[in-house]
């Protein structure tokens, strides 16, 4: 005797796993997107703070994440940020790493930090100043100077 076995009319064309697949893909590109590791050897702290404004700008959040000595880096990058009332804390994880120490070839369990700040209500009234503070830079003269200059010459 054999048995049929009814399958639903309805059925999803692509099965719902690769879906899924593609919204988890999807997820991790926008997070990476907005990571910034952080060295404390190879750039300045202020490279960092302002690589952080520019990535709140862009995704309205940044995280910021460090191995070992780093972390202080991390931390200090936050605390800036925080201060000046550009951003908010919205999360901070630690957590140990194994890494394969170079030298003697063991694995050695690493520090890791990752602190995701948000773009705070007043990121964008603070930064509107700072930007035209920094063309007026680009330019060699404070508006201030080209006036005194100008008054000079007539």
């Amino acid at each position: 005797m054999a048995m049929e076995i009814a399958t639903p009319i309805h059925a999803p064309v692509t099965p719902p796993a690769s879906n899924l697949i593609i919204s988890a893909t999807t997820a991790a590109e926008t997070q990476k997107k907005n990571r910034i590791q952080v060295s404390n050897t190879k750039k300045p702290l202020f490279f960092y703070v302002n690589l952080a404004k520019r990535y709140i700008q862009q995704h309205n959040e940044v995280e910021l994440s460090a191995l070992g000595m780093a972390i202080t880096t991390v931390v200090t990058i936050s605390e800036i940020l925080k201060n000046n009332g550009l951003a908010t804390e919205k999360r901070v994880l630690t957590s140990t790493v194994g890494m394969k120490d170079e030298i003697k070839g063991k694995i050695v369990q690493k520090t890791k930090i990752e602190i995701v700040l948000g773009k705070s209500d007043k990121f964008d009234s603070l930064m509107t100043p700072a930007a035209e503070e920094e063309a007026v830079a680009n330019m060699g003269e404070k508006p201030v100077e080209a006036e005194a200059r100008e008054g000079k010459n007539e």
